[in-house]
This record gives structure tokens, C-alpha cells and sequence, in this order.
């Protein structure tokens, strides 16, 4: 597709090597997983071979430090990387997200220098990472998790369910959140490494869901299962905030993958009014075509200036807590509103497979849901405005 759209001053305003990494993104998302979009979808599976491609780009360690196999960047980076495939598939954007703004963050932030040792450069090169936070009751009140974790000699041994696992079909490492003493409430919670070997932790069932179809969604189900000391991840009864700060820089991943599926239902219909005829003319020379046209721009515009400057802030290191909640709110509702656009378009072809729009229309939903539903961030926003 054309790149018109997308110059823009967010995105002139670049490096040159961060204009080539968008561009090499850009060029393996057309080339390597367009062509697998439609057949993924229908059948609710992403292809292996395809997350293999993903660590052999260098796309699962992009803020990871070189000694362990990364890249040594930013999560600008990520941000360009998740955008750019999400225009394609969001189902590839959440893969390439959730290891890299979730699981690696953490452990770049949290785990000790053996942990780091020990996971990174296996976490750079094959094996994908997920991040088990969310259980049954525990959604939006993460701190209602039920998930029990005992000490029982030189390990400690976990019993709950976790829910909506994002990744969790293929996943080899979890970031799993359990409560080592209520009597704390969630001063008590705490971050473990498992394995997907270790003994007592299995994969549930993997959901079947209106959008990111061929993304997997799995339940997680910890029977005592068996963690070794060695695993803990960060202070014991720390979590809580571990948690918390992790979902922080996700919610600019979610907002960058956001941005990327408008971009994409955009470009759709730009193509598709400019070929479409009614009355004698294409539909794109109609002012109320073009008007609806012209304010997806506009919106996706703003979305994609707060997304950038949420990464930049994080980058800087400066805070940007408020700002990241701003992008994934704002750019979930600027989803939402293109996609449906984009699908009226189309007319009745939008609401056909045969066409990109309705997938796009599924695709985005989620954003208003996952690491943090609008309202959460509409109160994580308040509360900035209110301490300041």
C-alpha cells in the first residue's frame, strides 16, 4: 500500500535509524504476514513459523541490553515495530507487545542480574514470554487475585487459575502474580518466573474471541505447582507494584497497536472510495466521503502524537503514567471510530470477509478492554490531575 498516508510530522520528525527499523517492519509485515492474515483469522491460530521470524528479525528483544541478546533500544522501537504490524494484523502487533513492553520490561526492571542471565538471552532468540496477572474475579481489582502461593521448604508452590493469558498457547516463560499472605491484602502479592514445565502448572482451554482471533488467549491453571526460590521475581510482597508499573509501559504498546490497526482500516478505504463508483463517479469525490475521510486523518493523527510522546516521555525518563493512560484511551476510541468509518465505507461489502474492514472493525475493540478498560484509565488520568 501506499505510504502516503502515513507522512506525517510524527513520523518525519524520526531518526534515520529509526525511520529504517519502521521501514524494515513495514516491509516483513507486507511480505511475511500479509499473506497469512485472512487464513489465521478464520482459523483462530498464529502461524509458528512466523514468531520464529519475529526473534530472528530481533523484534522480541528490542529494550533488551546487547550483552543478552537484545538490541539495546528503546521502546520507541517497540512502538514503531507494534504499529507497523498491527496496520497489518493486530494479532501479530500483541505478540511482538506483550513480550516485549510486559514480560521483558519486568524482568529488565525487576529480575537480578542471575535471572537476567538465565532468561534474556533464551527470551531474545525462541522463547516468548507472557504475563499472567488477570484471574476469574480479578480483572479491573487486579488486587483481588485469588492465586495462592506457599513456601514448602527451598521452593514455593502455587494454586489458582489466571484468565485471558495473553500468549499463553506458545508461551514458554509467565509472569505469574499469586498472594503469598493475605493477611497483607495485596501487600502480599508477589511476582514468580514459571516455567511452562514445571511440575503442577499447565495451559487451559484458549478462548474463542470476536477479534485478534489468531492471538492466543488461554486460561492458566496452577495445581501447587512448583517454583523454585530462585524464581521469585523482585522482593517477596512486592508485585503489587510491579504490576502495577509494567502495565504503565504496556498501555503505550496497546496505544501503538491501536494506532496501527486505524492506520491500516484507513488505508483500506482510502483504496477502496477512490476505486468504488456510484452515480458516475467514485464515492471519493463526494465532500461527505471525503469529510469522513478527512476527520479519520485528523484523529489518527492526534492519537499517534500522544502515543509517541507517552514513549518519548518513558524514553527520556521522565514520568509518563498519566500520558500513557491519555494514549491508550484516546487511541482505542480513535480505533474504534476509524474501523467502524472504514467499514460504512465499504458498504456492504465492509460487513464481508471479503474485504480487510470488518476485521479491522473486530480487531480494534479489544483496546478499550485489555491492560486496563477506558474506565481504568479514565481514573488513573483523574488521579494525576488531582495530585498535581
Amino acid at each position: 500500500m501506499s505510504d502516503t498516508l502515513v507522512t506525517s510530522p510524527a513520523l518525519t520528525s524520526l531518526s534515520e535509524e529509526e525511520e529504517l527499523f519502521r521501514q524494515t517492519v513495514r516491509d516483513f509485515a507486507e511480505s511475511e504476514v500479509r499473506p497469512h492474515v485472512f487464513e489465521m483469522d478464520e482459523a483462530g491460530k498464529f502461524r509458528p513459523d512466523l514468531i520464529e521470524k519475529f526473534f530472528e528479525l530481533g523484534l522480541m528483544g528490542i529494550e533488551v541490553p546487547e550483552r543478552w541478546g537484545g538490541a539495546g533500544g528503546s521502546i520507541f522501537l517497540a512502538v514503531l515495530a507494534i504499529e507497523e504490524l498491527a496496520r497489518v494484523d493486530a494479532s501479530a502487533a500483541i505478540y511482538v507487545d506483550v513480550h516485549n513492553t510486559l514480560v521483558n520490561n519486568a524482568l529488565l526492571r525487576w529480575a537480578s542480574e542471575e535471572q537476567q542471565a538465565r532468561y534474556f538471552p533464551k527470551m531474545t532468540t525462541g522463547l516468548l514470554g507472557a504475563f499472567a496477572l488477570s484471574e476469574p474475579n480479578s480483572g479491573s481489582d487486579a488486587f483481588a487475585l485469588q492465586t495462592r502461593a506457599d513456601r514448602v521448604g527451598d521452593h514455593w508452590e502455587l494454586t489458582g487459575r489466571k484468565f485471558w493469558i495473553t500468549n499463553g498457547a506458545e508461551a514458554g516463560i509467565f509472569i505469574v502474580f499469586a498472594n503469598t499472605d493475605f493477611s497483607k491484602g495485596y501487600k502480599g502479592i508477589t511476582g514468580f518466573l514459571v516455567e511452562r514445565g514445571f511440575e503442577g502448572f499447565s495451559v487451559g482451554k484458549k478462548e474463542n474471541k470476536l477479534g485478534i482471533r489468531a492471538s492466543s488467549t488461554t486460561e492458566l491453571i496452577l495445581e501447587n505447582a512448583k517454583v523454585p526460590d530462585a524464581n521469585v521475581l523482585g522482593p517477596v510482597g512486592q508485585g503489587y507494584k510491579i504490576s502495577i508499573e509494567t502495565l504503565n509501559e504496556g498501555r503505550i504498546g496497546i496505544g501503538a497497536q491501536m494506532i496501527g490497526v486505524a492506520q491500516g482500516a484507513l488505508e483500506a478505504a482510502l483504496a477502496y472510495v477512490k476505486e468504488r463508483k456510484q452515480f458516475g463517479k467514485a464515492i471519493a469525490e463526494f465532500q461527505g466521503v471525503q469529510f469522513q475521510i478527512a476527520q479519520m486523518r485528523t484523529d489518527l493523527e492526534a492519537a499517534r502524537l500522544m502515543v509517541y510522546n507517552a514513549a518519548r516521555l518513558k524514553d527520556a525518563g521522565r514520568p509518563f503514567t498519566t500520558e500513557a493512560a491519555m494514549a491508550k484511551l484516546f487511541s482505542s476510541q480513535v480505533a474504534d471510530r476509524i474501523t467502524s468509518t472504514s467499514l460504512e465505507l465499504f458498504g456492504g461489502y465492509g460487513y464481508s470477509k471479503e474485504y480487510p474492514a470488518e476485521k479491522f472493525y473486530r480487531d480494534a475493540k479489544i483496546g478499550t478492554i485489555y491492560e486496563g478498560t477506558s474506565n481504568m484509565q479514565l481514573m488513573t488520568i483523574a488521579k494525576g490531575l488531582i495530585k498535581s
